[in-house]
């Protein structure tokens, strides 16, 4: 026996299921979830000893790679003058100028501790403003596990067939309207008939949680332009897309502008931390200026704080992300080469350091394009790629990232090892 499968049957004693968050326990390609002990650069090594290339980078935040020496130095120097006060810092202050600085729509933020905790925030403050109470979110996207959204949700629900879940009270569905991704005619539907009683619109601009789905052209602007129309608070979830897919995030790389913008992963450089900010009217509404109430005792942690101020200067050096773009791409063409040279039906979906291997012909566009995907196929890939020292996403629905620390030569082992795999899976 493996010291992770040891480990697992340890820890299926005293943990859910073994794991602390659903997808880790490998449900969705079966066998013993893997055990890390440590990570440097873009590779991580198990408790077995065994090392691998790693493209799951925390499911997003290691956008440098894991251990960069600066922000390792950053965060042991500011564990060192006490890792939290529950009271303000300098660093918040600086983190949060940073934030407002990189996206012209947050003129004031609010720091958190996690994405879900952003966005379950972000719904409470459109709420308040607007003295409304529906929202409407889209089919496949996942914005954490707040009861508002685990309703035909992505991510670790829709890999595990659970589109909402036990324990959500049936009010809080009811409230929950869903559109589907890049139909523009359904989110359209819903506003005619609830417009006035839709306090928000929530979107990831570029799915990252029923695999990479880009936005058609125009999609969002229209969003945003029906959200206006209505009197409706336009939220982007950029808790994957901020600070990766460009400096401002996917507002950057598509021109649209939020009335409220979610933030975690890249922003916290791989410790917990998230953010919500936006409209300086809005965000004003929150306590203890206005009467919407969110607290945190960990909010604005000191050692999360300095992770991430090291982090985005990391990422303010020059040519950073043509960089991380080019070695993006060089991956994309060395998948699209070894795809071409077989029968199987693969579609390969990208934007920027984000990706996701489809098992299906493509696109995929919305949550309907994934009823022909093979995920037993992707399954023996995964365990094929595992063997081979790669480590994808366990489950098909996540999209899987590059960071600045993959080099060329990674890259084209990462494709010769497809090659290989998807040659034994055509047999």
């Amino acid at each position: 026996m493996t010291q992770s499968a040891d480990l697992f049957e340890k820890a299926k004693q005293f943990i859910p299921g073994g794991v602390n968050s659903p997808v880790r326990a490998f449900g969705a390609v079966g066998g013993t979830p893997i055990f890390f002990e440590s990570g440097s650069g873009a590779r991580l090594r198990d408790v077995d000893g065994k090392e691998y290339l790693d493209l799951v980078g925390s499911w997003g935040p290691m956008i440098l790679g894991h251990a960069h020496p600066e922000v390792v130095e950053a965060v042991v120097a500011a564990a060192r003058k006490g890792s939290s006060f529950g009271a303000p810092t300098r660093a918040e202050v600086t983190l949060a100028k940073m934030i407002t600085e990189r996206f012209p729509s947050v003129e004031r933020v609010r720091l958190v501790s996690s994405g879900t905790e952003a966005c379950l925030s972000a719904i409470r403050l459109a709420r308040g403003f607007t003295g409304r109470e529906r929202i409407v979110k889209f089919e496949g996207c996942y914005h954490g596990h707040g009861d508002s959204f685990l309703v035909k949700a992505g991510s670790g629900a829709l890999t595990f067939g659970m589109p909402s879940s036990p324990g959500v009270p049936a009010a809080f569905a009811s409230l929950t309207h869903n559109a589907r991704f890049n139909d523009i005619a359904s989110v359209r539907a819903i506003f005619a008939t609830h417009g006035r009683e839709i306090a928000a619109l929530i979107v990831e601009p570029i799915v990252g949680n029923m695999g990479l789905v880009p936005p058609k052209p125009g999609f969002l602007q229209e969003l945003r332009d029906l959200t206006r129309e209505h009197g409706a608070i336009f939220i982007l979830d950029e808790v994957m897309t901020g600070f990766r897919v460009a400096r401002g995030g996917a507002q950057e790389l598509y021109g649209v502008r939020a009335d409220i913008t979610t933030l975690g992963k890249v922003v916290g450089g791989g410790l917990p931390l998230g953010a919500y900010g936006g409209r300086a009217d809005i965000l004003e509404k929150i306590s203890p200026q206005g009467p919407v109430y969110q607290a945190g005792t960990l909010s604005g942690n000191p050692i999360a704080t300095a992770a991430g101020i090291a982090t985005l200067k990391l990422l303010d050096r020059p040519g950073v992300y043509s960089e991380l773009e080019a070695k993006s791409k060089r991956l994309e063409d060395g998948f699209r080469k070894v795809m071409a040279r077989t029968k199987l039906a693969l579609c390969f979906q990208r934007v920027g350091s984000m990706a996701t291997f489809f098992f299906t012909r493509g696109p995929v566009e919305s949550l309907d394009d994934l009823s022909g995907v093979r995920t037993d196929l992707f399954a023996r890939f995964f365990h094929g790629m595992l063997e081979r020292g790669i480590y994808f996403p366990p489950a098909q629905y996540e999209a899987f990232f590059l960071s600045l620390a993959h080099t060329e030569g990674d890259l084209d082992r990462i494709t010769q090892a497809a090659g290989e795999v998807l040659a034994g899976l055509a047999t």
